[in-house]
This record gives C-alpha cells, sequence and structure tokens, in this order.
C-alpha cells in the first residue's frame, strides 16, 4: 500500500477515509490527529484567515452534531495547538461587531511559531551533544532529543566527537520528578505525602511547583505550599507518596523565578555523629569513613545494653559522621543484620520504617499481571494522539532534509516501530487544504522502502522549542558549566546564549529548573584514566566492591569515562573478570599504570550512556513488582519487560549477574520493591530484613 497508495492523489482525501489498518481505539486517535493535522495545515496557508463556518464545513464535517459542540471541539484543537507552539491569530474585519463569529476569521501565521535558524560552531555541536544526553536515562530525555531534531532540521548537525572522559549525565531522580515537571510546566499543583524533618511525620502537602533543582546532592522541590500558606523546600527523597497532578487547578509561578538562586541560600544542614555496631569484618565502606566511638549513655535503644558494645564480641562499635538521618537511614536499611543503630533515636527510626515498610510489601499478595503487551526493553506507555502529532511535525522537517533515507532508520531515529512509523505516514499524505487534491495534499512516497517528500505544505521548517525542550537544552548547558573542559568563555558560553535567542520566552521559564553539579570529587584519578585512554595504556587498580563487601585487584584496559550527578565512573575491559565493568572512582583505593598496554579487542559498545548494569543472557531473570514510587527502577536498571499493574505500579523481568545484593536492594528502598521470582531469592530478602528487624523487636 506505501507505494500504490501516492499515485492515487487526483481523488479528494475523503475517498480513502482512514488510512491504514487500526483497532477501533486506534482509529479514533488517528481521526484526531488527521483533524488537528488539517486544521494546522488549513490555517498555515491561509493568508487572510478562515471562518469558523468554513472551518466546520472543510475540516470538522459531520464530526459535531451541534454550533455548541463544534464550538468545544474547535477551542480545544486550538488549545492544543498552542501547546505544540502554534498561536492561532484571530482577525476581525474592520467596521463589524468583534463578537460576530460570522465576521472573525482565524490564521497561523508562518514565521512566529518558526524556530529561527541556530548556526552552530562544531565545538558548539559538541557541547550541545553533552548536555543534550545529559538527560538520556532521565525525564526530560525526550524533551532534548526532540529540540535536537529541531535544531539539526534547523541548521544542520555538523560531524562532531564527543571528548573521551566528558560524558556527564543527570541521574534518573524517579518518577516523582517525572511528575513534577509535567505539573511545574503545566502549571498545575500537586499532592503528595511528605515526611517533615522537623517533626519527623508523615503529612499530606498541596503545593504550587515553581521549581525544582539539585542542592547537596538532593533533589528539591521549591514551591507555595497551600497548606503552610508560604513558601517552601521539600526534598524529594522525603517524598512518601507517589505525586497526584491537580490537573483542574492552576497556578502561576512568581515572575523570573529561578530556583538555582533560589537554593543557593538554603543552608547545608550541620554534621554529627550517629552511633551504630557492626558486625566484625564487614561493612568495609562503611568503616572507611568512620572512627572507633565510645557509649553514648542513655542513648541506647534497650535492644543494646549500654557500655556492652556487643557483648558476644562479633561487634564493632563506630561513629559515623553524617547531615542527614533520612539518607544515612536508608543506606544502613540496606545493610540488613550487618548493623543496628544505637544513637541517635531519629536514626534507628528511619533504619526501622524502611526495614517494617519492605517486610509488609514482601507479605502482601501477589497480584494478577500480564506480560503479553509489553515491549521488550521500554518501560511501556499509552501512546497519544499528542505523541503522534508531535511526531509528525518533526518527522515533515526531518524528511525534507534527510531525503530517501531507508524507512527503518527513519523509524530508528524516532524511537518507533515501522508499523508506527509507517501508520504515521498513511495519515500524513492523506493530510492537506481542504480541498484535498493534488497540489493540496502532503506528498510523501516511500517506494523501494526509502522515504522522499516532495510537498510539505508550510511544514518544512521546525517549530519553536516547547518549554520542556527549552528546559532540557538550557539547563543542561548550565550543568555544564562544573566541568573543567568546559571553562566560561568558550563555546559553552556562546552555544547557551544562541539557544536562549532561540527559545525566546520558553527559555526563560529554564529558570525553574537546575541541575546537580557534575564536576569530579577527585580530579586526579579522572585525569589519570583519561590520560590512560588516550595513550592505550593499562592500569591496575585496587577496588572496594559494595556489593561483595571486599577489597579486589585488578588490571584493566580502560574505555570510556562518564558521570551520574557528580558520581564517576569508567568502563574498562577487566581481566580478572574477563568481561567489561564499570567502576565508580570513589571506589578506587589505589591507581596507578602497570605499564602494558591495552590488551584486549573488546570495545564499547558504542552506545551512549554506557550502562552501569549491563545484562547478559546467562544472568539471572528476576521477576520484581514496584510500586508507583519505584516504577522508575525498572528503567534504572533496563528491565526487558514490564507489566503496568492498576495502581500505576509495575511487575517487571531485570536480568542480574550477581543477585547475592538483592536483599540489600529490596532493603534500601524500604516498600517500594519486592522480589517475586525466583522464590528463593524471594525468600532470602524476607530473611534478610526480618534479621534486620529482630534486632530492634524490643
Amino acid at each position: 500500500m506505501s507505494a500504490l497508495l501516492p499515485r492515487f492523489r487526483g481523488f479528494p482525501r475523503a475517498a480513502f477515509g482512514n488510512p491504514g489498518s487500526f483497532s477501533n481505539v486506534t482509529r479514533v486517535s488517528a481521526q484526531r490527529t488527521e483533524r488537528l493535522l488539517n486544521l494546522l495545515i488549513a490555517l498555515l496557508n491561509s493568508k487572510y484567515g478562515l471562518r469558523r463556518s468554513e472551518l466546520r464545513e472543510k475540516i470538522y464535517h459531520a464530526g459535531t452534531a451541534s454550533d455548541a459542540a463544534f464550538g468545544r471541539m474547535f477551542e480545544r484543537d486550538k488549545n492544543d495547538l498552542r501547546e505544540f507552539g502554534f498561536d492561532v491569530e484571530t482577525v476581525m474585519n474592520h467596521g463589524w461587531n468583534s463578537d460576530d463569529p460570522a465576521t472573525t476569521r482565524y490564521r497561523i501565521g508562518k514565521e512566529s511559531n518558526r524556530l529561527p535558524d541556530v548556526q552552530l560552531t562544531p565545538d558548539e555541536w559538541t557541547v550541545l551533544l553533552l548536555a543534550s544526553q545529559l538527560w538520556e536515562r532521565a525525564a526530560l530525555g525526550a524533551a532534548a532529543t526532540n529540540a535536537m531534531r529541531k535544531l539539526q532540521a534547523s541548521g544542520g548537525l555538523a560531524d562532531v566527537e564527543l571528548p573521551a572522559g566528558v560524558q556527564p549525565r543527570i541521574k534518573p531522580a524517579g518518577q516523582a520528578f517525572e511528575d513534577l515537571v509535567a505539573a511545574m510546566h503545566a502549571q498545575h499543583p500537586v499532592r503528595f505525602r511528605y515526611l517533615a524533618g522537623s517533626t519527623g511525620k508523615e503529612e499530606e502537602r498541596v503545593v504550587e511547583p515553581w521549581g525544582l533543582g539539585s542542592r547537596f546532592g538532593q533533589w528539591y522541590l521549591v514551591g507555595y505550599d497551600r497548606v503552610r500558606g508560604d513558601q517552601r523546600y521539600f526534598r524529594l527523597s522525603r517524598f512518601t507518596s507517589a505525586v497526584t497532578v491537580l490537573e483542574k487547578e492552576a497556578f502561576t509561578a512568581p515572575a523570573a523565578f529561578n530556583v538555582r538562586a533560589e537554593l543557593a541560600g538554603l543552608p547545608e544542614l550541620p554534621l554529627t555523629s550517629a552511633v551504630v555496631d557492626v558486625r566484625k569484618g564487614r561493612l568495609l565502606g562503611l568503616r572507611k569513613r568512620s572512627e572507633p566511638a565510645a557509649v553514648v549513655a542513655g542513648e541506647a535503644p534497650a535492644a543494646v545494653v549500654a557500655g556492652e558494645a556487643g557483648a558476644d564480641g562479633d561487634w564493632d562499635r563506630l561513629a559515623v559522621p553524617y547531615r542527614d538521618a533520612e539518607l544515612l537511614g536508608e543506606e544502613l536499611a540496606s545493610y540488613g543484620p550487618n548493623v543496628r543503630v544505637v544513637a541517635p533515636a531519629e536514626l534507628a527510626t528511619a533504619v526501622q520504617r524502611r526495614l517494617a515498610s519492605a517486610a509488609a510489601f514482601a507479605a502482601a499478595p501477589v497480584p494478577s499481571f500480564d506480560f503479553a503487551d509489553a515491549a521488550p526493553g521500554k518501560r511501556p506507555r499509552k501512546r497519544t494522539s499528542e505523541d503522534q502529532l508531535q511526531r509528525m511535525l518533526q518527522l515533515v522537517p526531518f524528511l525534507v532534509h534527510n531525503q530517501g533515507l531507508h524507512i527503518q532508520d527513519v523509524a530508528d531515529r524516532f524511537g518507533v516501530t515501522r508499523k508506527e512509523l509507517e501508520n504515521d505516514l498513511l495519515i500524513l499524505i492523506c493530510s492537506g487544504l481542504p480541498q484535498g487534491y493534488p497540489d493540496e495534499l502532503l506528498d510523501i512516497q516511500w517506494e523501494d522502502d526509502h522515504v522522499f517528500i516532495s510537498q510539505s505544505l508550510e511544514l518544512n521548517r521546525p517549530v519553536r522549542f516547547t518549554v520542556d525542550e527549552a528546559c532540557a537544552l538550557l539547563t543542561g548547558l548550565e550543568t555544564l558549566n562544573g566541568l573543567p573542559e568546559l571553562a566560561e568563555g568558550s563555546a559553552l558560553e556562546s552555544v547557551t546564549l544562541k539557544l536562549m535567542a532561540a527559545a525566546g520566552e520558553e527559555g526563560l521559564r529554564a529558570g525553574a529548573l537546575s541541575g546537580p553539579e557534575v564536576g569530579p570529587d577527585n580530579s586526579a584519578n579522572l585525569d589519570l584514566i583519561r590520560s590512560a585512554i588516550e595513550s592505550g595504556s593499562q592500569l591496575h587498580l585496587v577496588y572496594l566492591s559494595a556489593q561483595t563487601d571486599s577489597l579486589s585487584e585488578r588490571d584493566v584496559d580502560p574505555l570510556r569515562l562518564y558521570s551520574m550527578d557528580n558520581t564517576w565512573y569508567f568502563e574498562a575491559y577487566c581481566h580478572s573478570a574477563v568481561g567489561l565493568r564499570n567502576f565508580r572512582l570513589d571506589r578506587i583505593e589505589h591507581l596507578a599504570p602497570n605499564g602494558k598496554p591495552v590488551s584486549s579487542p573488546v570495545k564499547p559498545d558504542g552506545g551512549f550512556p554506557a550502562k552501569l548494569f549491563t545484562p547478559n543472557d546467562d544472568d539471572t531473570l528476576v521477576t520484581v513488582q514496584l510500586t508507583p514510587r519505584g516504577a522508575g527502577l525498572a528503567d534504572d536498571y533496563y528491565a526487558e519487560r514490564t507489566a503496568v499493574l492498576p495502581d500505576g505500579g509495575l511487575v517487571a523481568e531485570i536480568r542480574f549477574g550477581n543477585t547475592s545484593w538483592l536483599p540489600m536492594f529490596v532493603a534500601q528502598h524500604g516498600g517500594t520493591v519486592r522480589i517475586l521470582a525466583p522464590a528463593a531469592l524471594a525468600e532470602a530478602s524476607r530473611e534478610w530484613i526480618d534479621a534486620a528487624l529482630a534486632q530492634y523487636a524490643s
């Protein structure tokens, strides 16, 4: 059909009906997409504007039963087009009553909605690629991809190569972050439950989200708390429920609000010490930053006899420095029965709460689920007509600037299946001006599987950035400021100015989002690894493995450096493990060249960023259940299949090479994840949690 349909362009569009083979639900979505697309083309190609009566007759046909129904549909469609970046102008006839719909006309200016041409140097493209890839697996990743696609259609992508050792990225901050970004840009309040740091109590909050930013290694929401009647700061790690967006309500944030400036004045919590008992010979990482501690009289839980730091001699009492009880509590909960908190009581409560939540979740009934419709390797997401139209608006200028690409290459570029792309193309070739004759339809052909476009009907230039797209790129550029390789006054500064000018009003709203610092803590190790990558030299390291709780010596062939926030890693071929491994720079005890050249032919897979967890076919396939709060873990650990549950949670299948640490993983996340299969692993995690809780039983 793809080869034949374009030949029938002499017939009106209505002769084809709805293109493609669609289900009833998909057909309704396709009809809405086609209507919006035809409305857009009609308004773009009208010099003087079209009256409502003309639009109703030529675009809406018999789809509306009354004037009132048509009016409501037309207003919704105008709002939708505005969301895509097209402002519908209202044109009045001079001398007539402006309230008279018969004399009111509508059009879309051909220039006002366009992304200005942005000409970038190769150095600026390099910086921009780094900024866009910051969000690869985090919220705004799709927005960054869309923005880059628009820029490529606008000015052309230079042939650039990313430098070794400068591949930072922003760590996904969970489903709450994504929901808050969406609510912030749509200007809807949100509701969530929150563990207050001042009182230690869990409370429900209703907040107008003004901005999101990273400070002290944590993500904060800044907004107007309707319960307290004032501006407040909320740390995302203290959210105890999923975020509910109040879509029927709206707010307006203060003019020129800048979340980075707001968070700059937020004081860091004071450093204090916790007293914990640790099993002898265990938890080497915790011991590295601790000191032996005397008993703190009067503060020990009843389960620990004051003055006796493990009377059986199996324990060491340590003083652990920390700033936030919730963060340390999350870490200590993961250690299960290998640690018990002596003081303060606030920390002991934080650990017990996580363990109790994990135990309760593990004991809950197993829900019914079905992987039948799950797409492998991707978290399922319902595709909407808005998604499809947004993709089409990027697809047309992309095809104009990339004539003759193979249809599968185009599908891969847009992250859809070939069938989905063909459905898009079938709608596009049946869309055009109201008359629908040869010169008034989009002309796209894909004979022999190569796609060509010869008639674009004013859709050949990319539309201006959305707020999400502007935020993704501009926040990414701001985040790169922390890298020593990208000093101010260089390409980073010039490309930021160009993007700000191109983004316009949407760019001004990027101040509502601020990324984390990505500069490395240990620049000496980073420089040594980068030098070894460039010279092709092996490295010898002594490495602390948190999963096995042990030190090991390894000879490695370093391949590339990258980061998650300010935690830096390097990917290398490990001669001990005989395979690719990822090493955290802050867990390296010793690092030096061993005087040998790299000897392994293994290279990175070419994907970016490098996966922290690289599944293999012989790894253990683990089935886990995730609550709505923990749903983002499916993406973090590269789930092969997922099934959506009625409450918004997920069941996911994930491959793990080493499963011995998974009980720690379940305990750490405190009731947001549990293991369903294999049964032995699920039982091991329950035993781990029960043994940890037993230490606080009395």
